[in-house]
């Protein structure tokens, strides 16, 4: 499931994760309401979550989420380096992994590659 408020973004996901036939996306929500009506419809996986959104924002849903069964959560960010405050916090707060929005068309592979690894753990 991908949760983004960029159109561009949900797009180009959509794009990277449906090129691999083991990946499905099962649902693409713009903000956070409808990231929660998705989850109890279509029993994601895994979800990649935009960090930085208006109104709720990913970090907020991160940590409503926690103490909750969930699938596990890839946090997308154009701030996610290592060792960065919004990093540590999101992953103090939940999230499985972080990835920067800035290398989704660079390193399209590697991002699936790290869903796969999130989502098979979790299986």
């Amino acid at each position: 499931m991908i949760v983004d408020d960029s159109l561009t973004i949900r797009a180009m996901l959509e794009h990277i994760i449906s090129r691999d036939p083991e990946c499905q996306v099962v649902g693409i929500a713009a903000d956070i309401d409808d990231a929660r009506s998705l989850m109890r419809t279509s029993h994601p996986n895994v979800i990649t979550l935009d960090l930085t959104m208006p109104g709720l924002g990913g970090l907020h849903f991160l940590r409503e989420l926690k103490g909750h069964p969930h699938p596990p959560i890839i946090v997308l960010s154009s701030s996610a380096k290592d060792g960065s405050v919004e990093v540590e916090e999101a992953m103090a707060s939940g999230a499985a992994a972080c990835f920067d929005k800035g290398k989704l068309l660079s390193a399209g592979p590697l991002f699936v590659s790290t869903l796969k690894k999130t989502r098979d753990r979790m299986i």
